[in-house]
Formats: C-alpha cells, structure tokens, sequence
C-alpha cells in the first residue's frame, strides 16, 4: 500500500491546469451531481471538497449554502481555482492519507478522483475521508470506471481498475444511501457513485 497520490498524475495535472480546468468549464454543469447534492448533504454543513480541481463544485456548493473548503494536491489546480474564484477557500491536501486535515466536517465530498490512486491505496483513502468525516456526516464519493487492468494516459495519468465492492467493502461502518453505476451528464464518461451516512461513534 502506498500512501501518496500518483505522481505522474500529479505532474500532469500540475503541467496541464490551465488545460485541463479549460475542458472541466466546457463540459455541460454535472446536474446529476448536484442533485444528489442537495439530495443527501447536510444544508449548510461545513464541507470539504477533496480533490477540488479548479473548484467548480466548490463553487456551486458555496452558492447553495454550504460552508465549503476546497482540497487539492495539484498546486496548479488550486492556482486555477484561486484565480477562478478568489473569495472562497482552497487547501493543499493530497489522497489517500489527506495527512494535512486534522478537523472534522459534516459533509465530504470526492468527485472522480480515487480512481487516480493505486487500487491498493482506495482502503486507505476511504479511511482517510471517514476520518474527516463528523459522526452523521454525510459522503458523497464517485469515481470513472475502468474496466480489465488498470491504464495509463498519454499524458501520463492512471486510471486504476478496481471492484466497486473494494468501495462498499470498505464503507462497513456507515449507512450507504445510495449506490449507482451511471453515465455522468457532464464527463459523459462512466461513474460509480456511492452516498453514504457515517454511523454515529464510528471512528
């Protein structure tokens, strides 16, 4: 198990900001996603947003009522963000082990980003976003699915391949709210995504 982000996505996402920020404004808004938003999350909770890109979600989250930070280990990413939306908050925070958030929030959120990780890395992810995560809280996880092996990008990103189940396996303390394997409105690509409610005294 290895407890740091990819690198060669790391660096592709950090030489490619600009671009790749460009092509996440292009894409039709994700209003599947904020649906199951405004479904599910606690109004006005205090919210993190882990793997942020240029803070899109964090935008509209802001907007609608939640008291959101923003968290990203791409430092041109969060760049982009800054520039983009310069009155909200943006952190420098990096999967799986999130080691530079030590307070708790009422809603996590982790759009299309765990499947950046090594597959052997997803558990501890997930434990890493419970940790953040208040008793009741609520989170929101998805991520691409890839199928067969893992792949690797031209521009040097890896998608891993990984059961849904090394997902659900690993969400045992909490109550999953919702669970569905969809084509996202706005990548077209697709997803898995699973909501789910941390239990009361689980750590």
């Amino acid at each position: 198990m290895t407890s740091r982000f990819d690198s060669a996505t790391l660096d592709a996402y950090s030489q490619g900001a600009a671009r790749y920020s460009q092509d996440w404004l292009d894409q039709p808004p994700p209003t599947d996603m904020y649906a199951h938003l405004t479904t599910h999350l606690l109004p006005g909770g205090q919210t993190a947003d882990i793997g942020c890109g240029n803070g899109r979600d964090v935008a509209w989250m802001a907007a609608n009522g939640y008291r959101v930070t923003g968290f990203d280990a791409s430092p041109g990413l969060l760049a982009e963000a800054r520039r983009l939306h310069p009155d909200l908050t943006f952190r420098a925070a990096s999967l799986p082990a999130l080691s530079e958030i030590d307070e708790t929030f009422d809603n996590v959120v982790c759009e299309t980003v765990i499947m950046h990780l090594p597959a052997t890395s997803i558990a501890l992810a997930i434990d890493s976003l419970l940790r953040i995560l208040k008793p009741n809280g609520v989170l929101y996880l998805s991520w691409r699915v890839t199928e067969g092996r893992d792949q690797r990008q031209s521009d040097g990103r890896l998608y891993s391949a990984f059961e849904p189940a090394w997902v659900t396996d690993a969400l045992e303390d909490c109550t999953i709210l919702l669970f569905e394997d969809v084509t996202s409105e706005s990548s077209g690509k697709r997803i898995c995504r699973v909501i789910a409610s941390k239990r009361e005294g689980e750590v």
